[in-house]
């Protein structure tokens, strides 16, 4: 019996969906292979939980815990933080100094696709399709004329390292810029302001499966809002069909476009990445390293219709990593 660490919370506005999350992977794990422990990643303290949800200090020199007078260590780390420090590589690079092995990908390669920009220029390198861009930092000079001549209206102000869409904006007339980017700058001091896209949007899913990458199938994303934002995502303000309706051109497009991505970002474990059409051509907006895994999330619903359950996909990429 292995002992499996599954990490959640983390730093930033995403710590609830996070638990959410961990708690669906601690609950759906095969017993008879793991014992899973909950580890809670929080600002304020590191703590195991048992079974009855006593809390247990993690002792950060080895990532060991003590329960019952027993230390207990892991065999692997289930990482399901969304955003800091999980997603972005940080804990990953301190899994690596300590020799644990995890279910993402190694920490450079999470800190990469977890800013938005120099995401956008690996992929660019690489023939994909994005939207044209502009960054900002925090304190830099505003000329609104040049970023609305560059990038036209309506236009997404986000904020460059964050997820679940906080901090998003649609900015359809030019006054709206000034509120926008004080909306994304509260999340970020530094934020990308991308042109519209106008066409189907689908989210897609790919893992490492028994060895090899297998991409799932696509999500078409019908928000009620202007976006897929936060209320679309979490609160229910969206149809998400899959697989997508969408033709058979297009999904071939579409796969072979995020099997590209998943390769040349050197990724590992789970991603979702979220594609818009301009005819038959995805273009690439941004990708997940550690996606929502609640039952209503995308990345399970696809996996399901892949014939994957969650016990099997959650042990999958504990066994990818262990391998």
């Amino acid at each position: 019996m292995q002992n499996i660490a599954i990490i959640m919370g983390g730093y930033s506005s995403e710590v609830e969906i996070s638990l959410k999350s961990g708690n669906v992977v601690f609950n759906n794990l095969n017993r008879t292979h793991y014992t899973p422990y909950r580890v809670h990643i929080l600002k304020e303290k590191w703590v195991a939980l048992d079974d009855n949800s006593t809390e247990y200090p993690i002792n950060k020199h080895d990532f060991s815990t003590e329960i019952n007078g027993k230390k207990i260590t892991f065999d692997c780390v289930f990482n399901a933080i969304h955003g800091n420090p999980g997603e972005n590589g940080v804990i990953l690079a301190y899994f690596k100094l300590l020799g644990i092995k995890h279910t993402s990908a190694p920490f450079y390669q999470m800190a990469l696709t977890f800013n938005k920009r120099d995401t956008l220029s690996v992929v660019k390198a690489y023939g994909i399709k994005t939207a044209t861009s502009i960054y900002l930092n925090e304190g830099d000079t505003i000329n609104e004329d040049a970023i609305f001549k560059k990038i036209g209206l309506p236009c997404f102000v986000k904020p460059n390292n964050a997820g679940s869409s906080f901090g998003i904006s649609k900015v359809s007339k030019k006054e709206q810029l000034a509120e926008a980017l004080k909306t994304a700058f509260k999340e970020d001091s530094e934020i990308l302001i991308e042109s519209f896209l106008d066409g189907t949007e689908v989210s897609i899913g790919v893992i490492e499966y028994k060895g090899k990458v297998k991409v799932l199938a696509p999500t078409e994303i019908v928000s009620e809002n202007d976006f897929f934002d936060y209320e679309a995502k979490y609160l229910g303000k969206s149809q998400e069909i899959t697989p997508a309706r969408i033709s058979e051109q297009k999904l071939q497009n579409v796969n072979a476009a995020a099997a590209h991505v998943y390769k040349v970002l050197g990724m590992k474990g789970f991603s979702r990445a979220e594609y818009i059409f301009i005819g038959d051509e995805p273009y690439f907006l941004e990708i997940n390293t550690v996606p929502g895994l609640t039952t209503e999330s995308l990345l399970p619903m696809q996996a399901k219709e892949a014939g994957i359950s969650l016990t099997d996909l959650f042990g999958n990429a504990i066994e990818e990593a262990l391998s």
